[in-house]
């Protein structure tokens, strides 16, 4: 009979603890509860819907990540309303600055992290192996993670989207409005791994097409002008790639090619509105819209990011400076957009 009591008493404990001590499961650590309202609006904090935080890194501030950034966020937001909010830091061209930035991210447990241009991913992917990475305005995700074979996936934690316009088209829009050039400047900053990848590669194509080329690299913003100062009086033509360093200096650039008159074929929009003629670019601003619409299907759950291949940019649209064209006196050929402001 006592044995008959006591399993009746835990019996008993059993149903008053479920009633009264709340009976449902707890949060997972670090993570968030879905909705206890199956009709509450996707994407409302306010309703008791998920929340999460988004970490962004941004090199330097400049047009084009700017663009970027801004894109991301707001498909972020369209997808998932006011659950989403932002820790955002700017690391002012410092990869030093990067590593902080990005191991504060890691120390507040955000949920994802943006990592807008090369140092930014390189450091987040030093950070932390958790945590989903982003990449964003990045060219070339096997030279910036050192990754051989590179089948299209980064996998671990990482994926993201590259900002790389196809070099050989590049080379043959570069022929198609200067083919009587002999001599091609490449100018670039040597820090930046993926604009060197970048040089490398549209090296061989203009050399197909009959150049002459010759790097000319600076190593940070304060010998920009005189390395474009060298590369303006061996060239005919100078060709700047997506290189985050010249972004935040067509002005000093500028200053050089245009009373050198120097023409330069950039590798995106933002560089070519500050010191170019002509360029085949992505829309950054679209980029960085792909890569929300990714991050909000890693927080949801409906996408792991181990298994996302890096995606590119929709589209390409050869444009043209029309100030700099002016000053030039060039002409461009049909088919090409003039860059606006």
């Amino acid at each position: 009979m006592k044995k008959i009591f006591a399993m009746g008493v835990a019996a008993a404990l059993a149903v008053a603890c479920l009633t009264g001590c709340g009976g449902g499961a707890s949060a997972p650590a670090g993570g968030s509860t879905a909705a206890s309202d199956p009709g509450a609006a996707p994407g409302s904090a306010a309703s008791g819907a998920a929340s999460y935080k988004v970490g962004i890194c941004q090199l330097v501030q400049h047009d084009a990540l700017d663009a970027a950034t801004k894109g991301f966020k707001d498909a972020l937001v369209e997808q998932l309303g006011d659950a989403v909010s932002f820790e955002e830091g700017n690391a002012s061209g410092d990869t030093n600055n990067c590593a902080t930035i990005v191991n504060g991210f890691v120390a507040s447990k955000v949920d994802l992290i943006l990592a807008n241009a090369t140092a930014p991913l390189q450091a987040a992917a030093a950070a932390t192996a958790d945590i989903p990475v982003l990449g964003t305005s990045v060219t070339d995700y096997a030279t910036a993670l050192e990754i051989a074979d590179w089948t299209g996936t980064v996998g671990g934690n990482i994926s993201g989207t590259s900002d790389l316009a196809p070099l050989d088209q590049q080379a043959a829009m570069l022929k198609e409005l200067f083919p009587e050039a002999k001599n091609v400047g490449l100018l670039y900053c040597s820090a930046e791994a993926n604009s060197v990848y970048q040089v490398e590669v549209i090296t061989g194509y203009l050399q197909e097409l009959g150049y002459t080329c010759t790097s000319y690299a600076f190593t940070d913003s304060n010998d920009v002008a005189a390395v474009t100062q060298t590369a303006c009086d061996s060239s005919d033509v100078i060709y700047i790639p997506t290189d985050n360093t010249a972004a935040s200096n067509t002005e000093a650039i500028a200053n050089v090619v245009l009373p050198a008159k120097v023409p330069v074929v950039a590798g995106e929009a933002g560089i070519c509105g500050g010191c170019g003629v002509a360029t085949l670019s992505i829309g950054y601003y679209d980029l960085g819209y792909t890569t929300g619409q990714m991050a909000a299907k890693i927080l949801t759950g409906e996408a792991d990011v181990a298994s996302m291949p890096v995606e590119f940019a929709p589209n390409v649209t050869k444009m043209y400076n029309a100030a700099n064209c002016e000053a030039l006196g060039i002409t461009p050929p049909e088919g090409y957009t003039a860059i606006e402001g």
